[in-house]
């Protein structure tokens, strides 16, 4: 057979990768307007409108709404992991952590689908997951170095981080547009709970994995896999 016989369908097959591109880039715009609008609750279908395609286009694509969450938040989660990184590089690790806590509630308050996903696991998202892990291992030197200090309290816990991110949300999505600066206000109680000399004695922390559990059932289902943190 002449090579040279397929080269007709060359432009053809390009033509088709281009729109294929195209669309997944659309996808994803659209999907990082409308989770940061209407959080991770919006479905595939609203996402399929705002970027004007079929529902097909979209599964194609992105086969379980995980795919797309994960490829909408990557930069997201490079930039809380970024945040993290930044905290353990201050040289007053009280000011480095409480530094921390206000970046990530701030970064939740500007995107409502963030705000979701500090709140969730998707372990399908592998890529998603390493990067949360990573500043997981980082949040929980950053806690001994602030509790070294005698500044935070030393019945903290790194699961409180999430309760942390947890009541932020919930704070972010049912103030609204209504009271958008109502977060800063928690978060600022939040912080000046945390200082030390503890006033008293604090309930017991989440089990690990419970919370793990609480993460998982609020995201999208997938299989069961190690928590944040936790060699399986």
């Amino acid at each position: 057979m002449n090579p040279g016989a397929r080269e007709p369908h060359a432009p053809a097959a390009q033509r088709l990768r281009s729109d294929a591109e195209r669309n997944r880039a659309r996808i994803i715009a659209a999907g990082r307007k409308v989770f940061a609008r209407d959080g991770l609750n919006a479905s595939m279908a609203s996402v399929a409108r705002e970027a004007g395609v079929g529902i097909a286009t979209i599964l194609r694509h992105f086969p379980a709404k995980a795919d797309l969450v994960a490829a909408v938040f990557s930069d997201r989660m490079d930039a809380y992991a970024d945040a993290v990184a930044v905290a353990l590089a201050d040289p007053d690790p009280w000011h480095g952590f409480t530094g921390y806590i206000e970046t990530a509630c701030a970064m939740q308050a500007a995107d409502y689908g963030f705000a979701d996903v500090l709140t969730m696991t998707f372990p399908t998202a592998k890529a998603l997951e390493k990067r949360r892990d990573e500043a997981y291992e980082a949040m929980v030197e950053l806690i001994r170095r602030a509790k070294a200090t005698g500044r935070l309290r030393e019945d903290f816990a790194p699961s409180d981080l999430v309760l942390i991110h947890m009541a932020n949300a919930g704070v972010v999505n049912a103030t609204g547009d209504a009271a958008p600066d109502a977060w800063r206000r928690v978060v600022a109680l939040l912080i000046q709970s945390l200082e030390a000399p503890a006033r008293g004695p604090l309930p017991a922390s989440p089990e690990h994995d419970a919370l793990y559990k609480a993460m998982l059932r609020a995201g999208p289902a997938g299989p069961s896999s190690p928590a944040p943190g936790k060699k399986g």
